[in-house]
């Protein structure tokens, strides 16, 4: 017989990339969505997801549609989250509610329905700035502050104003949360990880990087950067970068991502664990805006560089991925350029409502820009 494995969130973006992974693996997949205005716009299944996907639409703080969603469950893999720093520094209740007590409702619930594993997205907003080293010694940075922005002074320091080098960042450096999404995020993994070493289910709390790829929601303004500046490009408008667009980012294909959850689900190396998820490589944001126009055909479309700082952002952070080579064997197989070239044919065709000026107006109303 099959497992059967439920998804929380598993119409949106990772998701669907997850469920067919599975499904080309002979799981049975189902899927507990919302199905929020925000990303899936219409409230109808995405054509995107696979038709073999059982889809119960329904809300993670619903316990009565959570439990329908794992009678029968063998494995969960929660993805069921609000997404954005920015939107959540302003829209805290409803962001805590979807991510923290939604979380709560599952694990409550997988007490009268016990599940082989769990699997949870966490996110590389934990660390907050990532690892730094000065004169080739680990240090801190120094929280950045409005007199540094207003001098257009956007690299962190360290303690006695040394200048730093970013490194990539392991599991063991300790998190620093800069916005409500990384608390909620932090939230989410320990209360899993504590919910799996109390019960005896062997959890996996996975850190995803900056995942991109085909069934973004270009739509949606405060999703991964790259998909915010393909739905910019699409209707021939720059991609707006914040600072001076030189802060580093590591960029990891969803196919990949994908991957790691179902080596995580197949083995035992990873639990009980966090473990990085990305491609091990770092770019500047203004480097990724200007590859994605070129791949898209819209090379003359220079990045706009807005030079103002988003409270909750931070300078750089990029991911060491040794932990997710040992103990999941999982080694990225997605180059950027070719990701970037799948994602610019998925693009073709695709319409994208820009609402970027009207969530940036929103963050500057709100005094969240400096």
């Amino acid at each position: 017989m099959s497992t059967r494995a439920l998804i929380t969130g598993g119409a949106g973006f990772i998701g669907s990339h997850l469920a067919d992974q599975l499904l080309t693996e002979g799981y049975e997949v189902r899927a507990l969505d919302s199905l929020v205005e925000q990303v899936h716009g219409d409230g109808k299944r995405p054509s995107y997801l696979n038709p073999d996907v059982e889809l119960h639409v329904g809300d993670v703080r619903d316990r009565a549609a959570v439990d329908r969603a794992l009678d029968g469950v063998d494995c969960v893999v929660h993805f069921a989250a609000r997404v954005g720093v920015g939107q959540s520094m302003y829209e805290i209740a409803e962001y805590t509610s979807v991510n923290s007590a939604g979380t709560a409702v599952l694990l409550e619930a997988m007490l009268d329905r016990p599940v082989e594993k769990l699997l949870v997205a966490s996110s590389m907003s934990v660390y907050g700035e990532g690892r730094y080293l000065a004169g080739g010694r680990e240090v801190p940075a120094v929280e950045r502050r409005a007199e540094q922005f207003e001098r257009g002074e956007w690299e962190p320091v360290g303690p006695r104003g040394e200048q730093l080098e970013p490194v990539p960042t392991p599991e063991r450096k300790r998190v620093s949360l800069s916005s409500i999404y990384a608390l909620n995020k932090y939230d989410q993994e320990r209360m899993c990880l504590l919910f799996g070493s109390s019960y005896d289910v062997p959890t996996v709390a996975l850190r995803f990087f900056n995942v991109y790829g085909p069934y973004q929601a270009l739509s949606n303004p405060y999703t991964g950067v790259l998909a915010i500046f393909a739905g910019r490009l699409l209707n021939d408008r720059p991609p707006l970068i914040f600072e001076d667009g030189m802060q580093r980012r590591d960029f990891v294909h969803v196919r990949d991502v994908a991957r790691a959850c179902g080596l995580a689900l197949e083995s035992e190396g990873a639990d009980g664990k966090v473990v990085n998820v990305g491609s091990g490589n770092s770019y500047t944001v203004c480097e990724i805006a200007e590859r994605l126009a070129r791949v898209m055909g819209k090379g003359e479309v220079e990045p706009q560089i807005a030079g103002k700082y988003r409270v909750g952002d931070i300078r750089h952070c990029f991911a060491d991925i040794s932990l997710a080579a040992e103990t999941l064997g999982f080694q990225p197989e997605v180059e950027l350029d070719d990701g970037l070239s799948q994602l610019a044919e998925w693009l073709e065709g695709q319409v994208a409502t820009d609402r970027v000026d009207d969530a940036t107006a929103e963050l500057n109303a709100r005094g969240l820009t400096r």
